[in-house]
């Protein structure tokens, strides 16, 4: 029997060092890092009142909405946009190639406009129902767009009015294109000429299919960080978590020997769980991120020094190895229970009231707390358990007690 527990014991410790050492670090850079992390622009918007429209709440919600939609259209790898105060839009865009061309896509009203002969206007962007970049077989950059049924017969009676006469389409009042109308059009669709690249054509065709902005928006400021700041920082970042793993490792070995080495392990199982946990909640990783699973690392250290402080003192009244670690573990539960949850409480705290960067630290450090609770109490127990029901090391002393 002592020696089924010791080979499980073995097993379980081959198994998270062969899985950490294959899959830690794929795992890692698989995670989505953010705009400190890999570079990219930060914007910052100002809505400013319309004759049609004043900048209140609805209004700034569906600033929020339009501009997630048009990133969302851009194929830009975890985007941040968050309402600050009133008037006021952040804009975040890790790994963006062409901050200006994004920029001035984020501000364009987008407010498309169909006008007769006389000036009228007879079609607006709510009667499209979508639009398309495409290449003409004569090599033309076009936007193809098809009207609601609504806008079909609008344009139906536009252009067969307007046969040998021209239509202006205008985007925020700038004449895109003014063909002559040879014959009416009563299919519903159309197409944009004039794009100089395909380019061009497609963030036309966004601008159209996410709709019109309600309210004028501004760049009030713009951020760009680069990504050579960015490796910087995750180098740094990486330095920082490897010098701490690497403290922590040496510490619990020289002070509590074969149980720190066993807290050891299970640390390197709480990292790989942690890693696991962002990976499929397709979280996004940023220097506060980073921060904190370096925190919830310390608190699980901190909830295995509690543990084995209290075996130890319960071997030295007399107790043996077995009576020990069971009362060790029991004792130690409830102060790191109510340590841990005071935590989660802050770590709500800011996930509710803080913004941005300030949540992302939030969420991480509430799932290392979680994950490291599972760790310390319930696999540091289990495994330990199984080398001291072994028999095979006996010595209170190997174990730091």
């Amino acid at each position: 029997m002592r020696w089924e527990n010791f080979t499980k014991f073995l097993v379980i410790v081959v198994a998270i060092l062969a899985v950490a050492g294959f899959y830690m670090k794929p795992l890692a850079l698989s995670i989505k890092q953010g705009l400190d992390l890999q570079g990219g622009t930060h914007v910052v918007l100002e809505a400013s009142d319309t004759v049609d429209t004043k900048v209140d709440d609805d209004a700034m919600k569906r600033v929020v909405s339009i501009l997630e939609r048009r990133i969302n259209e851009l194929g830009l790898t975890e985007p941040i946009v968050q309402r600050q105060g009133d008037r006021r839009v952040i804009v975040e865009l890790p790994g963006v190639k062409d901050p200006e061309k994004a920029i001035e896509m984020l501000g364009r009203t987008a407010l498309m406009e169909f006008q007769d002969e006389s000036g009228n206007v007879v079609l607006t962007g709510k009667d499209l129902k979508d639009a398309r970049a495409q290449i003409d077989q004569g090599g033309q950059k076009l936007v193809s767009i098809e009207f609601t049924s609504e806008g079909t017969q609008k344009f139906a009676d536009l252009t067969a009015r307007s046969v040998g006469k021209h239509i202006a389409i205008l985007l925020d009042k700038q004449v895109l294109t003014n063909p002559v109308v040879n014959e009416p059009i009563p299919g519903g669709k159309a197409v944009i000429s004039g794009n100089r690249s395909i380019e061009e054509a497609e963030r036309l065709a966004i601008l159209l299919r996410s709709g019109a902005l309600p309210v004028k928006v501004d760049v009030l400021e713009t951020r760009t960080v680069g990504p050579s700041l960015g490796e910087d920082s995750k180098e740094k970042s990486m330095q920082a978590f490897v010098i701490g793993i690497a403290a922590i490792v040496i510490f619990m070995l020289l002070f509590y020997r074969i149980s720190g080495f066993i807290a050891n392990i299970t640390l390197i199982l709480f990292v790989l769980l942690l890693l696991f946990s962002l990976k499929m909640l397709n979280a996004t990783l940023t220097l506060p991120g980073i921060a904190g699973i370096i925190l919830s690392m310390g608190m699980a250290v901190d909830a295995n020094v509690l543990i084995f402080e209290r075996f130890k003192e319960e071997y030295r009244n007399g107790k043996t190895l077995r009576a020990a670690m069971d009362a060790g573990f029991s004792r130690a539960f409830a102060t790191i229970w109510d340590s841990n949850i005071t935590t989660l409480i802050a770590a709500a705290v800011l996930f509710f009231l803080g913004t941005g960067t300030v949540k992302g630290f939030a969420v991480t450090l509430a799932l290392g707390i979680v994950l490291s609770m599972f760790t310390a109490i319930t696999v540091t127990r289990y495994v330990l358990k199984m080398l001291i029901h072994s028999n095979i090391i006996k010595n209170g002393k190997l174990y730091g007690a």
